[in-house]
């Protein structure tokens, strides 16, 4: 299997490294045949070609068999006409990765706010309240005078339904529960046509139990008792802010693994940022990317059926668990004194002795 691997900014270069001694200890134990290929985006390739994207990139990503994403700080880059493309977007909407997959669950000994919980918010991510990837040409925001700003907002059925099929999907392969998160009271066509959608879908698994929650009070419900949810379908923004919100409650950001997949492709991504403040210290935290990883291993057992994958990705995890509960053994956002490299060493060690 060949990973393409984008360190980004920021933090991005080293957690990356952290998250590749894991993906190497990984292929060692279980034999995954793993070959990795680097190429530079954000800062880096601003700086050496002009652009934050190289037009090769996203080519080399489409070849790819999983993409390992670093971090970006894409507030920082300039204007797009001036070679700043948010990577992240380009590559939702140019490789097509719709399905923004992001787990919260809490972990054994963490810390964390409120109830255990174990959940998924599946999140579309091609469209929606997103400016950048709304229109074929052009951005759906903008100002007909000084004083006054608008922006379009994008829904689409084939969209919402793609999304929503993946969220049932992988309900019944967990607690058979998907609940959709909307605001069709006052987004009565956009909202509304996402909520028909969804419905529509739910006919085709009368084994899975669906239920519906206003935006609002879904963030209400999840700081209450986020314990109640299983799998979590959501438009592109509500996604993005609850996400978040999950992610924080279960111990914070930087324990929150992600993917943006489809049918074929998957590009692992950490749920944070590059966090530029502490880049270059050797503290950050890599258990987001590692997890983001461990997902890939799994997109790529599910998909290939193989079994060597699936269990790789299970005992990464497993070996995750195993490190955070040694409070000594976690980074300094988490109380211990552990350095990214040895964070990712420890991670390695458990992952060595850790039965499968």
């Amino acid at each position: 299997m060949n990973i393409l691997v984008l360190p980004g900014d920021g933090i991005g270069p080293e957690i990356t490294r952290a998250t590749l001694q894991v993906l190497e200890a990984a292929d060692r134990r279980f034999a995954l045949g793993l070959r990795f290929e680097t190429a530079d985006i954000g800062f880096a390739a601003l700086e050496a070609s002009g652009t934050t994207l190289p037009d090769e990139v996203p080519k080399r990503a489409r070849a790819a068999d999983g993409i390992l994403l670093g971090p970006i700080d894409h507030m920082a880059y300039p204007p797009r006409d001036q070679g700043g493309v948010n990577v992240s977007a380009a590559f939702r909407t140019g490789l097509d990765l719709f399905a923004n997959i992001r787990p919260a669950r809490t972990r054994p000994g963490v810390p964390h706010r409120g109830s255990d919980m174990d959940l998924v918010i599946v999140r579309e991510c091609t469209e929606g309240m997103y400016p950048d990837r709304n229109m074929a040409r052009g951005i759906g925001e903008f100002m007909p005078d000084p004083d006054m700003a608008l922006s379009v907002r994008k829904i689409t059925r084939r969209a919402s339904t793609r999304i929503a099929r993946v969220a049932f999907e992988l309900a019944r392969r967990r607690r058979r529960r998907v609940t959709t998160v909307h605001k069709a009271n006052n987004f009565v066509m956009t909202d509304g046509l996402f909520l028909e959608a969804v419905r529509a879908v739910a006919g085709d698994y009368p084994d899975v139990e669906a239920s519906e929650i206003i935006v609002d009070a879904m963030a209400a419900h999840l700081v209450r008792d986020a314990g109640r949810f299983d799998v979590i379908c959501t438009s592109n923004f509500h996604g993005d802010i609850l996400s978040d919100l999950a992610s924080e409650l279960a111990g914070g950001l930087g324990l929150a693994g992600a993917i943006n997949a489809n049918d074929e492709r998957c590009a692992a991504q950490a749920q944070h940022g590059s966090a530029p403040d502490i880049a270059g210290r050797g503290i950050a935290n890599p258990t987001s990317l590692i997890l983001s990883a461990s997902m890939m291993l799994a997109f790529l057992g599910e998909k290939r059926r193989l079994a060597s994958y699936s269990t790789a990705a299970r005992a990464v995890e497993t070996a995750i668990d195993r490190t955070l509960a040694e409070t000594h053994e976690r980074t300094p956002d988490l109380g211990g004194n552990s350095t990214t490299e040895t964070f990712a060493t420890a991670v390695v060690r458990a992952l060595e002795s850790t039965p499968t």
